[in-house]
């Protein structure tokens, strides 16, 4: 009974928390593993498609006198026969998946080769398309399971020319190439708008074009790691690059979001303690969930704690969300004090009441992004995949775009340093009106 709990449970986790991973040629250790279900791959066919598997150095071990092979294998799960497998659970509760008339099984280890090789190597077409997963079974109770996994799972449309990526996930080398080519072109115009206003340049305009930079390149290096993998079933190194300016462009995407919403280098000259602490407490954070975003795009779900390294991430990524905003709070709230007494701080205010907007902005990208996107690609049809990545990519560039627009360099920029005139007519107007504390609060 509690073995199959247990199944039930782990496919509902993984059909629900586990996004298709890129698909490619993997080789895995399996080490005295006693799971009883081991998900390998998820991934999208068409009508040409084909699963390779190859296990060797093959081992059981177990505290029964024997144990049964023909409970031990491999199997494909669609998605659309999750339900009636799930079912057959609830209904026999010491129900073996390999028997399931649900699914398409590959093969159980009474077909291995004999010891000492134990070994087997096998190619499977897939008749209907889906999206399938590629799992391991385990039904006898406290057997430990060692052995060398090899799998390959890919489409072949023309006959000749293997696509290793998911048939979600073909267009998207060209779509990120695409982008890349965006944000490079917006550069350009940022540079020359820089050039056009150096008068008007701070320091927060070098760090944003540092910015497009890194995601130019991040979405560059997707492309070709996407590409190499569709191609030849392996990244190449480029998922390293990949990962490399991922992680840069996050911190230094959250940094920027933090400078601009609490006006610096537009109000005020130095970053005060409690926004230097969020971003000491941002990046190292930034640094943990890029590590959980690794092991899941690098591992799949493999691994034994892989639905935990995916809440992580998550969590982390929500935290950061939520920590880049206290900051911006705390100016309000800092300067709604000493505007009181200070015409300066009175003006800052009211300058920094204009940032709202960029508030807003800022909150409905996270969401979108975050919440949105996350579930667009845990409902979306496996066809379909590259839209969710489609919508990401689109709210990514109105964010920058807008956020670009809003602070620019130019001389009449609402948002940037006030001057001495509107310091001096603050101050006036604090003498002469009582009723400017009120004012204030209604900003």
């Amino acid at each position: 009974m509690t073995k199959s709990i247990v199944f039930c449970l782990l496919i509902s986790a993984f059909s629900l928390l586990a996004p298709p991973v890129t698909a490619e040629i993997k080789s895995l250790k399996v080490e005295s593993d006693n799971r009883p279900m081991i998900l390998f791959e998820k991934f999208g066919f068409t009508h040409r498609g084909f699963a390779s598997v190859v296990i060797s150095s093959v081992s059981v071990t177990s505290d029964l006198l024997q144990t049964d092979p023909s409970r031990l294998g491999f199997f494909l799960l669609s998605e659309g026969s999750l339900n009636q497998v799930l079912t057959e659970f609830k209904r026999k509760p010491n129900f073996c998946v390999v028997d399931s008339k649900y699914i398409s099984l590959l093969f159980t280890f009474q077909d291995l080769s004999p010891p000492p090789h134990s070994s087997l190597n096998k190619s499977y077409p897939i008749n209907y398309p889906d999206e399938y997963s590629l799992f391991f079974a385990n039904c006898n109770r406290e057997s430990l399971v060692s052995m060398d996994v090899r799998t390959e799972l890919y489409n072949t449309d023309d006959g000749n020319h293997r696509d290793y990526l998911s048939a979600g996930q073909t267009q998207l080398p060209s779509f990120y190439f695409l982008f890349s080519i965006i944000y490079l072109c917006f550069l350009v115009l940022w540079i020359l708008e820089c050039f056009n206003n150096k008068g008007s340049v701070h320091r927060i305009h070098f760090l944003m074009a540092v910015l497009l930079i890194l995601k130019s390149l991040n979405l560059l290096c997707a492309a070709e790691e996407k590409h190499k993998v569709k191609v030849t079933g392996t990244a190449h190194g480029w998922d390293v690059l990949f990962y490399t300016f991922q992680f840069l462009k996050a911190v230094l995407l959250f940094t920027v979001i933090v400078l601009i919403g609490t006006g610096w280098s537009f109000l005020k000259p130095f970053l005060q303690e409690k926004e230097k602490k969020v971003l000491m407490i941002v990046i190292p954070l930034q640094v943990l969930a890029n590590i959980a975003s690794t092991v899941i795009g690098e591992t799949g779900p493999f691994i034994q704690n892989w639905v935990t390294w995916n809440q992580l991430f998550l969590l982390v990524d929500l935290i950061c969300c939520c920590a880049i905003l206290l900051p911006i709070f705390w100016s309000i709230s800092l300067l709604r004090e000493t505007s009181k007494t200070d015409g300066k701080a009175a003006t800052n205010l009211a300058k920094l009441t204009l940032f709202k907007q960029f508030y807003v902005l800022v909150i409905g990208y996270l969401y979108f992004t975050r919440l949105v996107v996350y579930s667009l690609k845990t409902i979306s049809s496996y066809k379909f995949e590259w839209v969710a990545n489609g919508a990401e990519e689109v709210a990514s560039v109105a964010f920058y775009i807008v956020m670009f627009f809003m602070f620019r360099p130019i001389d009449k920029n609402k948002y940037f340093l006030i001057d001495g005139e509107e310091e001096k007519d603050a101050e006036r107007t604090l003498r002469e009106d009582g009723d400017f504390q009120l004012a204030v609060d209604n900003l």
